[in-house]
């Protein structure tokens, strides 16, 4: 476990964490990477060493704080070609920011290309010395952080070309296994008969969500995404890519060993051989797998029963569309390519935040034409996305950087809640013609990343940028990361890495008797 002031090292190294014997781009040499604990009002200082060597994956690299706002730091958000450019093999960023009044479940991960994939991912935690929820619970430490996470046999940028990608494993705290594969080690949770648990759940997955049980224990949910919410009683709950909850339990069954399931929506996911699953083992229990079937969930999570814990109530007017800024967006899917109103994302050739430092004031001076949303200052937003096309299956997980916002719709119901809705920074845009309804308050400058958290998504079509005061955003962008533009620009296609994926592509595809030309996305 890391402090809040560390240097964090990014290598490739090979790991097996499935029983299948892969390199992997990892930070601190491990998946998940280590977690970053810090408590309430620390400083972070995080010094990130890029020593990536393996010609087969990205060699640059950039490192995401997913859930803290960047207050002033926007240059710190770590997103490659919004605030800065990816940093180069054998250089290194110091990520200075503050996380002002902000303690809960976080993470962090990276934000080039599908890099995290390939194992660039890892808990960041801050603890509230003053939680007002502690009651509830008795252990809340590094042992109690479960991250859910999918795993891949062929490295990312191979499966960039592919059309349709899955993932191989599940892993739960690192560890799993897949079908056809060794009977591996599971991840082992242990628990003290009689103790209360806060268990930081974090899905840190490229792709699917997870149905997340643990046999024969409610959970109490208290926290969404690094906003504490009234106490809720499930027995199962839908986390989807990006999403974290904290949810207590009761270690009050009889001593014994206890499945702990994350079904992935993936074709043909199932529990068998232990796949999907981790092991909840009580002190006292023999060192064995537990044997019991899974049963019928009588409680899951419904999102429209959370509700914020602190000033709760949604931003402005409480009623549709009266909002100070009222957008629309509809998705749509067309041949592979994202389109958001009929218009396909761009990616810029010069950071957004740099564009803005070097002079940029208006709308359409902020490349890419047609992707850039520039708001006003300290005004609310209701944004409305529809998921509009058939080829969109969902559900879509939908991040906005630097802000939380209040659902005050969630996707496939039809009523609106402005007096109590769940707050927080993921939320699912639902499935065909649904949509969701979210809002929130523009007081944060800097260019924001809006976006679908499937990373797959993100190479297929990278989505809006929110910036917000362009004029008041801060100058004080470390000279360091400005020179990264000029040194990232200057690298050969050696030096960034993935030379040969298309073909490695190609020869996947013939050699599992895939049609290429339906199989893979055209070379480009």
């Amino acid at each position: 476990m890391l402090g809040p002031e560390t240097d964090l090292i990014i290598s490739n190294k090979f790991i097996a964490p499935d029983g299948f014997k892969r390199s992997a781009t990892l930070a601190g040499g491990t998946f998940p990477g280590p977690i970053i604990a810090a408590q309430k009002g620390d400083k972070f200082a995080i010094n990130v060493v890029n020593r990536l060597t393996d010609d087969s994956m990205l060699k640059s690299t950039s490192v995401h704080w997913h859930g803290i706002f960047q207050n002033g730091t926007n240059y710190a958000d770590g997103v490659a070609f919004v605030t800065q450019c990816p940093i180069a093999q054998n250089h290194s960023f110091r990520y200075s920011f503050e996380a002002r009044n902000q303690a809960g479940t976080y993470w962090y991960h990276s934000h080039y290309s599908t890099q995290q994939c390939d194992g660039l991912r890892g808990a960041l935690i801050i603890y509230d010395p003053k939680d007002p929820l502690s009651y509830l619970y008795d252990i809340d430490d590094e042992t109690t952080v479960i991250t859910l996470a999918d795993w891949y046999h062929v490295v990312a940028p191979v499966l960039n070309h592919f059309i349709n990608t899955g993932g191989k494993t599940t892993l739960i705290n690192g560890l799993g296994r897949y079908q056809g594969g060794p009977n591996s080690e599971l991840a082992v949770v242990n628990v003290e008969y009689g103790k209360r648990y806060r268990l930081r759940l974090i899905a840190m997955s490229c792709d699917p969500y997870f149905m997340f049980s643990i046999h024969k224990h409610n959970l109490t949910v208290i926290e969404a995404d690094g906003v504490l919410t009234e106490p809720l009683l499930v027995d199962s709950l839908q986390i989807l890519a990006g999403q974290r909850y904290s949810v207590v339990l009761n270690a009050n069954q009889p001593v014994d060993n206890y499945w702990v399931r994350a079904l992935a929506y993936t074709p043909n996911a199932t529990f068998d051989g232990g796949q999907n699953s981790a092991i909840l083992r009580y002190y006292g229990a023999p060192v064995a797998e537990p044997t019991t079937n899974q049963t019928k969930s009588t409680m899951p999570l419904v999102e429209t029963n959370l509700h914020a814990l602190i000033n709760p109530g949604a931003p402005g007017i409480p009623e549709y569309g009266k909002a100070d800024i009222n957008l629309m967006m509809v998705v749509n899917k067309t041949s592979g390519t994202f389109y958001i109103n009929d218009i396909a994302f761009q990616p810029p050739s010069v950071p957004v935040l740099l564009q803005i430092l070097s002079g940029a004031r208006e709308a359409i001076d902020l490349l890419p034409d047609g992707s850039v949303y520039v708001l006003e200052p300290n005004k609310v937003v209701e944004l409305t996305m529809i998921n509009g096309d058939w080829e969109l299956v969902g559900p879509h997980p939908i991040h906005l950087h630097g802000h939380i916002f209040d659902v005050v719709q969630s996707a496939g119901n039809s009523s609106f809640n402005y007096l109590n809705p769940v707050r927080r920074d993921v939320v699912s845009i639902g499935l065909q013609d649904q949509q969701m309804v979210i809002r929130w308050v523009t007081d944060n400058s800097g260019p924001w990343f809006l976006h679908c958290h499937i990373d797959w998504h993100l190479k297929e079509c990278l989505w809006p940028k929110v910036p917000r005061r362009l004029g008041s955003i801060s100058t004080a962008y470390p000279m360091r990361g400005i020179n990264f533009a000029r040194i990232f620009n200057s690298l050969t296609p050696a030096q960034i890495g993935t030379e040969n994926s298309y073909q490695e592509a190609e020869n996947l595809a013939i050699a599992s008797g895939q049609n290429i030309t339906v199989a893979l996305f055209p070379d480009v």
